[in-house]
This record gives C-alpha cells, structure tokens and sequence, in this order.
C-alpha cells in the first residue's frame, strides 16, 4: 500500500500544479477581460455608440465569469465551462489582445485612422451592419454550397471513373493534367462571356475549383487499391459493380476527402474573387464596397465574419468525414 502511494505521489503532485495553473489563467482571464472593460469606458467620449456599450458590458461580464469559473459546482456536467477551462489560456491572451488593440487605437492613437480602427468600432458594424452583411453572408452560400456540391458530386465520379477504367484513363486523364494546374479565377473572364448573369459564372468558377482536387484524388484512391482484395472478391463471385462498389470506392473515401478539402479552401478564394468583380451582393462585394469608401472598420468586420463562417464550413465537413470514416483514428484533427 505504502509503494502504490509513493508511486502515485508524483501524478498527484502534477494534477495539483495542473490546477494551481488553471485557477491562475482564470485570474489572469478575469485581469485581461476587466482591463478591456475598462480601457472601453475611457474611451466613450471619443467613442460614444453602441459598440463600445456592448463591448464594456461584455467584457466586465466575462471577467466575473472568469473569476467565479474555479468556484463553480457543475464545472464537469456543463459543456460550455468544460469549453472554457479547456481554452483559458487562449481566452486570457485573447482579452490582453483586445486590451492593446484598444490600447494602441483608441486610447492612444498610436496607429492611424482611419485604416486600424479600433475593436469597438469593428464590433459596432456587427451592430448597425447586421441585416447587409446577413444579406452578404447569405449571397455568398448560395453560390458557395451549390457549387461545392455540384463539384464535389463530379470530381467524385469523373475520378471513380479514370481510376477504374483504364479506358477513361486514357481519354480523361491528359485533359486533366492540362486544364487542373489552371487556377480556378483564370476561368472568369470565359465564364463572364459564356454565362448570363455574374450568379451562374461564380457557381460555375466554384465547381471548377472543387471538381479538379476531388477527381484527381478519387482517381488515386481508387487506382491505388491492392489487387489482392479484388482478387479474392472476385473469387467469391463479386461482380464488376460490387468490386468497385463495396472495395474500390470505400477504400478510396480517405483521399476522396482530402480533395474535399483542398477543393472547399480553393473555393473561398475562388468566391471571394468572384464576387469583387460585377456582384452586387456577397462578401467580396461587402469587402470592395469597404475598401472603395474608406470604411476600413467594415473591411475588419467582415473579415473576421469570414474567419468564422468559413472554420465552421471546414468544421462540418470534418464532422461528415469523422462520421464516415469513424474506423481511421489517425486522421488530422480540427
């Protein structure tokens, strides 16, 4: 008993050090969030609207709940304070972050307006902006979702097709290495002649750059799979269909997935771009609206919207691929 004691002495003295550290970054969380809270209040004569209320009240909100978190009883049974002890770090350098921010912009004015605003200024286009950039948000999935599907659901069976039949290999795959190290947006001012409106030539430019990183990797997928499991199918009777229904393609869903991927970050710039040049809605318009008016706290905006909306896009698409391929444990996390 005496030896499974020393033995475990060491692991509790970590444990213990372990959450002398967590109960410090709440301190240190609470210190960040209340310098931010009140680095906000001195600036309201310059400062005076709505975002720079929201941003005080915030913050001294969430330095108490950052100084109460250790205190709190249902800190395991909750899921948003698991969220936050998991990442406290990150949100006390987080709030010294926006502390200087305020700091160097709007207390200081060390950086120059109008092109480093400061973050009540930003958070205040959230607050008077929200139905045009709901509207930009919006415009811009409706070309980015159809257009990632339609490329997704192409690249996927035009691969399947040259890596399965040497044929089509032969036809496809030369068009392939031709057109696919072309980047996407060389296609706009073709598509702007060819299509009617600016809405069909994004989706088309979007297709583009998601159909060539899936064909090309479903093809290698699917091509690489060992003889030896066709073999034996083949053997029990397996036919044609079954062989690449039920080896080639499950097989392949690993790199199928990371042309997705690839395919689903070249389709952000390729969206942005396209929507910069003739849309009348959408992001990239939203961003060269700002730009051209000189309102570069809607140009922070927007950009940090962007950084939200497009994380939770890839994050879904892990959670798809983490849900179909529940077997592969070593995959890239996110």
């Amino acid at each position: 008993m005496i030896t499974v004691e020393k033995e475990l002495a060491p692991h509790k003295k970590t444990i213990g050090i372990f959450s002398f550290f967590k109960e410090n970054y709440t301190i240190i969380g609470f210190s960040s969030w209340f310098l931010v809270s009140l680095c906000s209040f001195f600036s309201l004569k310059e400062h005076n609207y709505p975002g720079t209320y929201f941003l005080i009240w915030s913050s001294l909100f969430f330095s108490l709940f950052l100084f109460l978190l250790p205190f709190l009883k249902f800190t395991h049974n909750n899921r948003i304070i698991k969220f936050v002890f998991l990442h406290i770090r990150w949100f006390a350098v987080l709030g010294f972050i926006i502390f200087f921010w305020e700091m160097v912009t709007a207390y200081a004015k060390i950086l120059p307006l109008p092109f480093f605003p400061s973050p009540q200024a930003v958070l205040n286009i959230y607050l008077t902006d929200f139905f045009r950039l709901s509207e930009s948000v919006l415009s811009s999935l409706l070309i980015l979702i159809p257009g990632f599907l339609l490329g997704s659901f192409l690249g996927f069976f035009v691969g399947a097709a040259i890596g399965w039949s040497k044929e089509i290999h032969y036809w496809l795959h030369p068009v392939i290495r031709f057109a696919g190290p072309l980047p996407a947006i060389a296609w706009l001012p073709i598509a702007l002649f060819i299509f009617p409106t600016i809405y069909t030539a994004s989706v088309f430019l979007v297709v583009i750059s998601t159909a060539f990183p899936v064909a090309i990797l479903t093809a290698s997928g699917v091509s690489a799979v060992e003889t030896g499991y066709y073999d034996v199918a083949r053997t029990l009777g397996g036919s044609p269909y079954f062989l690449l229904r039920h080896i080639a393609l499950p097989s392949a869903l690993p790199q199928v997935f990371v042309g997705l991927f690839m395919g689903l970050g070249a389709s952000f710039a390729v969206l942005i771009v396209a929507e910069m040049v003739g849309a009348k809605a959408g992001l990239g318009w939203y961003m060269e609206w700002a730009q051209g008016w000189g309102a570069y706290a809607n140009l922070y905006a927007v950009l940090c919207l962007m950084s939200v909306l497009f994380s939770t896009l890839i994050s879904i698409l892990f959670k798809v691929r983490n849900h179909v391929l529940n077997w592969q444990n070593d995959g890239v996390k996110w």
